[in-house]
């Protein structure tokens, strides 16, 4: 599993204490968005059709603060848009490391190159790099030419000033398994900690509607992606989760292990559905009707959902809740 031990044993460490103190709903990782302003414009992503008022405002590091520390998910991830557009990018992150949370600074890598020199190489901060896959189709993803080799480009360039490095890749329907596993052997090639896996949800706001995966769909492509893989490949994520991509194990949604916070406050229930806002993580969880989503609610909009965002806290509660969960996190990773 491509997870250093430390960040795994933090994380167990706090999934049992919430065991403990019976707490049913508790937040693993934190979706802070800073800023919804991007450099690419991605036919799947619906980010950056906010009107350019909203597009120009971002998020105060002392907010981001606030929202980690009223939060206190032990991991923190910073999407956007593009976060490294943000002025004070450099400050939000070591703010964050500074109070010993575990940071994935999500980013296309356009600028990568020329930001690294603003952060510290640290256990606490992983540069999570979105790749959907070899050039052909990355280039056509992000709808434009020369992204792939931009990125691959960046990502050396961040191992070798010593930071940690992982990709974000997003499937959709019209996903070639071969190609996808070839670019998981490029990655581990390269020498990054390991892959990050999801299949595409289908945002309203996105332009291309036409490539979101169905339930079924998204089992059936992640089983001929990931079935018998070679040992090489590293996931920075839960083997149970994969799993469940698979279609091998059933998890309810559990929204609430990934809250949200951005622009608008705390968004309800997840940052994949814009059903409100709250201005506390307190009255997140207080106010919302979670029994309304996820896909055992009947809801459908949630009907075809198996992103990580809901469903990876699901996995890691599995995994370390119990001892028979974590004998089966050992039998998949086997």
């Amino acid at each position: 599993m491509g997870v250093p031990i430390s960040q795994m044993l933090t994380v167990a460490g706090y999934v049992m204490k919430q065991k403990a103190a019976k707490t049913n709903r508790y937040p693993l990782v934190l979706m802070l968005e800073p800023l919804f302003r991007c450099n690419l414009a991605c036919a799947g992503c619906g980010k950056i059709q906010y009107s350019a008022e909203i597009l120009r405002r971002h998020l105060t590091p002392q907010q981001c603060f606030n929202a980690a520390e009223e939060c206190g998910a032990p991991m923190v991830s910073l999407p956007g848009g593009e976060p490294l557009l943000h002025p004070q990018i450099s400050e939000i992150v070591e703010g964050l490391v500074d109070r010993k949370k575990f940071v994935y600074l999500c980013t296309n890598a356009l600028i990568l190159s020329e930001k690294l020199h603003l952060f510290s190489p640290s256990k606490f901060l992983t540069i999570n790099v979105h790749l959907d896959g070899l050039q052909e189709f990355h280039d056509r993803s992000v709808c434009r030419e020369g992204v792939y080799d931009n990125s691959v480009a960046a990502i050396k360039e961040a191992l070798k000033r010593g930071f940690r490095v992982t990709t974000n890749t997003t499937l959709f329907n019209d996903a070639n398994p071969a190609s996808v596993r070839a670019f998981f052997d490029r990655m581990m090639e390269l020498g990054i900690e390991g892959l990050t896996l999801s299949p595409g949800y289908c945002y309203e706001k996105a332009p291309d509607q036409q490539h979101f995966l169905s339930k079924s769909g998204t089992t059936r492509l992640f089983s001929l992606v990931l079935q018998n893989r070679p040992r090489r490949w590293k996931f920075n994520q839960s083997p149970l989760f994969l799993e469940f991509l698979m279609g091998l194990r059933q998890y309810d949604c559990t929204p609430w292990g990934m809250p949200a916070y951005n622009l608008f406050g705390w968004q309800k229930p997840c940052y994949l559905l814009q059903e409100g806002y709250c201005s506390s993580y307190s009255e997140l969880m207080k106010e919302t009707e979670w029994v309304k989503y996820g896909f055992a609610s009947g809801n459908p909009k949630c009907a075809n959902c198996m992103v990580h965002s809901g469903y990876e806290a699901s996995a890691v509660n599995d995994m370390f809740g119990s001892i028979g969960g974590f004998c089966r996190t050992i039998k998949a990773f086997l």
